[in-house]
């Protein structure tokens, strides 16, 4: 019989939670067995991304809140970008203890947390691209922008891309569920069909959806972003910079989870049917998948914090805050903000 499973922390990749794993598809060999080098660092690579994560995109949160107010589509969209972050690192806590023992959280538990992963995965993406669309109207087309870049857009273009993310996460929605293989208790994607199309469906689609039409955008705007203002006159080096960033950043995080996905894909319609490349797969995505979710650390730090207004706010909700917690902090505030106005006035 042939049976394929699908790991929950990433519905790419097979449970690490059993070392003997027979796939008739792997010809002469039989019984593949898979080293669960998961358990050694993923753990740790996933705590990491969920604190520094947390951190970053809960003081975007805070500031866009307490301060900015959601006045045009640019504040709209960061504030949903947090957001979509936010739903998948508080899936990586769960994933995290996943990698190395059995799921021990439940039916409930399984759906909700790999519910929010993939619309959390997918909307996150969703939203990068559309930063830089809206960057994109901003610099290129400023005078257009001025009434299409306002905050009625922002809420109706941030609820078509939940929208479209949660489409875009059917049909892993449908199939998460609690199975008990191996003397394993497994949460993943179970399609109760030994056919793999729906498995091959599911990776190239996160390949078209999560890489290829989000990257063609984002790299399309912000090309015309780049030649505008080397053209312009008023060059802002900054801001070539900026938009490299965005573009290097994205690339280097997706592209080898991606890569590694559809290699995944030729596996399951036996391209690849040799155990080591199913283990040198595996173990590829793993690393990758880590890699990928970093990109929800960068986030914060490309679309907020380079911006000198969302640093202006952040210091003085800091400064308030401690402020009133300790009132020593009166007496350098004023300092503090002396020197960051001109830190800012430098760049």
């Amino acid at each position: 019989q042939h049976t394929t499973y699908l790991k929950a922390c990433d519905p790419l990749v097979y449970s690490g939670n059993y070392e003997d794993y027979y796939n008739d598809s792997f010809e002469d060999f039989g019984v593949c067995k898979y080293e669960r080098h998961s358990a050694l660092f993923l753990p740790v690579l996933y705590s990491l991304c969920f604190v520094i994560g947390l951190i970053g995109n809960g003081l975007v949160f805070w500031v866009i809140l307490a301060r900015v107010k959601l006045r045009n589509m640019t504040d709209v969209c960061l504030l949903n970008l947090a957001i979509a972050d936010l739903l998948l690192l508080c899936a990586l806590p769960f994933l995290a203890h996943y990698s190395r023992a059995d799921w021990v959280f439940g039916e409930a538990m399984c759906k909700i947390i790999l519910g929010t992963y993939y619309i959390g995965f997918y909307s996150g993406i969703f939203f990068v691209t559309l930063m830089s669309i809206d960057r994109y109207l901003a610099i290129v087309h400023a005078v257009y922008a001025l009434k299409a870049r306002t905050r009625t857009y922002g809420l109706i273009a941030s609820a078509v891309v939940w929208i479209l993310g949660v489409l875009a996460s059917f049909p892993e929605l449908h199939f998460i569920a609690v199975q008990s293989q191996f003397n394993s208790i497994l949460c993943l994607v179970h399609y109760n069909t030994e056919d793999n199309f729906l498995r091959v469906f599911g990776l190239l689609k996160m390949n078209a959806l999560g890489l290829l039409i989000p990257l063609i955008i984002i790299v399309f705007c912000n090309s015309v972003i780049i030649s505008r203002q080397l053209y312009s006159k008023l060059m802002k080096r900054k801001t070539i910079h900026l938009v490299l960033s965005v573009v290097v950043v994205f690339f280097c995080c997706w592209v080898p989870y991606n890569v590694a996905s559809f290699f995944k894909a030729l596996e399951f319609i036996e391209v690849y049917t040799a155990c080591h490349s199913s283990k040198a797969i595996r173990l590829s995505l793993q690393i990758t998948e880590a890699l990928a979710y970093s990109h929800t650390c960068w986030n914060p730090v490309l679309y907020v914090f380079v911006e000198k207004r969302f640093r202006k706010h952040l210091l003085q909700l800091t400064n308030n805050t401690l402020s009133i917690k300790h009132p020593f902090f009166n007496t350098i505030s004023p300092v503090l903000h002396s020197q960051t106005s001109k830190t800012d006035h430098l760049n």
